[in-house]
């Protein structure tokens, strides 16, 4: 399936400095977000990309024209570095479409801009170029398609570490618990989608939550909760976290690398297992509609809390 990346936000509350780096371009080790992001999906297959570009175009086209596959590879060199022999590669069997989307577009107009690019599939996939995560993706694909829903999201709990104070008789505080014992969702990206998407896009509006939310009245938006490894790195805090994560071999999301992910293979097709996708609750129902059940989708403009260390 073809993967789109919006990748053209500001990432204001990532800058340190006077860095100008767009934030999908953020290190996390030897290479950017972006890469760790599309380095998961190509671990599934997922080798066809399209990336919505805005602020910081070109660093994202500079980056992938001079590539460097030694980086993340073991290779010999011989003759002096004329001969290069890499005993495995990176993205040689990928595509990428660089589509510059605009610099203050909103993700829903992005995703409308690209629209010729996957319109004849399917189901597609798409994503925020800022969130990592060890989920199932074979899995949320099949349960996608055996919906017939037309989007669905990864529903992951509140990453916030702050706390909730519950107010009794006379203003005095009864309790204080972590917010996430409230186990509210929110949107976690690492959507699917199928075509008909884009007839509730509309000019002027974002993906979430302006035209998810003309699918609630039809029970077309299935939320998919995962409570494994997920992070937003919204932050300066949050590039910093998985870069100690990066450094101490503690990396989750990268399924591909068994050394540094700590996943175990799967007997049957080599890939590595991961903590499966939260059971329904009771009386809850996969399909989002508008009812006490609902799953809450955080508006994407909103900015996303601060996440703990790990939260799978």
């Amino acid at each position: 399936m073809k993967v789109v990346l919006f990748c053209g936000g500001l990432g204001m509350r990532m800058r340190e400095g006077t860095t100008s780096a767009p934030k999908p371009m953020a290190m996390i080790g030897d290479r950017p977000l972006l890469w760790h992001v599309m380095r998961y999906y190509a671990h599934f297959g997922h080798t066809d990309f399209i990336l919505c570009l805005g602020y910081g175009a070109a660093a994202v086209k500079d980056y992938f024209l001079h590539y460097d596959e030694t980086l993340s590879n073991d290779f010999t060199l011989a003759m002096g570095g004329r001969d290069i022999r890499l005993f495995s590669t990176d993205i040689t069997d990928w595509q990428i479409t660089f589509i510059d989307t605009g610099l203050d577009t909103s993700v829903g107009e992005r995703l409308a801009q690209v629209r010729r690019y996957v319109q004849d599939e399917p189901m597609f996939l798409a994503n925020y170029a800022d969130t990592l995560t060890d989920a199932p993706l074979p899995e949320l694909v099949d349960r996608f398609a055996a919906a017939g829903a037309t989007a669905s999201l990864l529903a992951v709990p509140v990453q916030s570490t702050h706390h909730v104070v519950d107010i009794g008789t006379g203003d005095r505080v009864a309790r204080i618990r972590p917010i996430r014992e409230l186990m509210q969702w929110e949107n976690g990206g690492y959507f699917i989608l199928r075509p008909e998407i884009f007839s509730v896009l509309r000019a002027g509006e974002d993906l979430v939550p302006h035209a998810f939310a003309r699918l609630l009245p039809h029970g077309r938006l299935l939320a998919q909760r995962y409570t494994g490894f997920w992070r937003a790195a919204d932050t300066f805090k949050d590039r910093a976290e998985l870069e100690e994560l990066y450094r101490s071999a503690r990396c989750p999301w990268m399924l591909w690398d068994v050394g540094r992910s700590g996943a175990v293979r799967r007997p049957d097709d080599g890939r590595a297992a991961t903590v499966p996708l939260a059971a329904p609750s009771a009386g809850s129902v996969p399909l989002v509609a508008p009812s006490a059940a609902t799953v809450p989708v955080a508006p994407s403009a909103a900015p996303r809390p601060d996440s703990p260390a790990l939260s799978g």
